[in-house]
């Protein structure tokens, strides 16, 4: 998924730690926006300080609290604290009681997150803070997260930018299942992908790509990049069922418009969006485009083309060219 570039040693503490409060005066609500932070921060400042004199908090890039509680109880799967429901400005510091520093952030998850969860809340810490903004924020829509109605079908229903294709939106396409991989938007978000391996094509020009699996780090091209401004631009990548990419709703080229302006996923804006090749298929399933299905997109306002040549083992011929 990093290519080898990142590998995460983790230690668990040697015993459970009681909270000096019961699970419901810290219980929080499944909805993002909804949530009280003065309940996280109050879960976080405990659970730290019970660990405080078994904890050297100094020798870990981040750290990560799980609950014995369910999500029932809690009233939510996980989250991430910091950078996340208690913000990410330069003075959101966490400490203990005895002054040691937690460096990276924090993560809360109830015994019964998914690894799609860890995953995606661990890569908010990972991606970090750069210009007051998450590299790698959540690419669900929070408002439409907020909304009533049972959790799982409110959140799925909030997908609207990726749908399935990126736990960084769905945290998992079916709960019996590993995660999805990640998309293209977020391995460069999280620098997990060598420049080099970037197509960058500008507008204009007509160049003929061999696009690999996105998943295969031995690809030469693993991701194509058309810049349309200096802060938007297209991405297109191949996704086919091979390591985490076996957990996907589909196969194919997918196309995505990102927006480096945008920093989260509100009011129906988000920084990188699918192009839907099929919108018969509710939740993004059908996004992906293929030889012998819609084998081409067309962005007129720009006079961009990209056209599915030919498939070639798992890789993809595409052809870039100006309408």
């Amino acid at each position: 998924m990093s290519y080898n570039k990142v590998s995460l040693g983790v230690e668990v503490t040697k015993r459970w730690y009681t909270m000096p409060k019961s699970v419901g005066q810290y219980r929080i609500s499944s909805r993002n926006l909804e949530v009280d932070k003065s309940r996280v921060r109050k879960l976080i400042d405990d659970a730290l300080d019970a660990a405080d004199k078994e904890v050297d908090f100094s020798k870990y890039s981040f750290a990560a609290i799980f609950l014995s509680a369910k999500v029932a109880d809690y009233g939510m799967v996980g989250l991430c604290g910091y950078p996340g429901m208690l913000g990410w400005g330069a003075t959101d510091v966490l400490k203990t009681k005895s002054g040691q520093l937690v460096k990276g952030g924090i993560a809360i998850f109830s015994f019964q997150a998914h690894l799609g969860t860890l995953f995606h809340d661990i890569a908010h810490i990972l991606g970090g803070v750069k210009g007051g903004k998450r590299m790698v924020p959540c690419l669900y829509d929070h408002d439409l997260q907020a909304r009533p109605g049972p959790m799982r079908e409110t959140f799925v229903d909030s997908t609207i930018n990726m749908g399935f294709w990126d736990p960084m939106s769905c945290h998992f396409y079916k709960r019996e299942i590993p995660p999805p991989g990640i998309s293209s938007w977020t391995k460069m978000r999280l620098d997990w992908i060598d420049r080099s391996k970037i197509k960058v094509i500008k507008p204009g020009r007509e160049v003929e790509v061999i696009l690999g699996p996105l998943e295969d780090g031995s690809s030469e091209i693993l991701a194509i990049k058309i810049p349309i401004s200096e802060t938007t631009y297209y991405l297109i990548e191949n996704r086919q069922p091979v390591g985490f990419d076996r957990n996907l709703p589909g196969s194919g080229i997918l196309v995505m418009y990102a927006d480096d302006n945008i920093p989260e996923c509100r009011h129906g804006k988000a920084p990188v969006k699918l192009m839907n090749a099929d919108r018969s298929v509710p939740h993004l399933e059908g996004a992906a485009f293929d030889i012998g299905g819609k084998d081409s997109f067309h962005d007129n306002k720009n006079k961009i083309r990209i056209q599915l040549k030919e498939k070639i083992a798992g890789s993809y011929k595409i052809l870039i060219s100006s309408l």
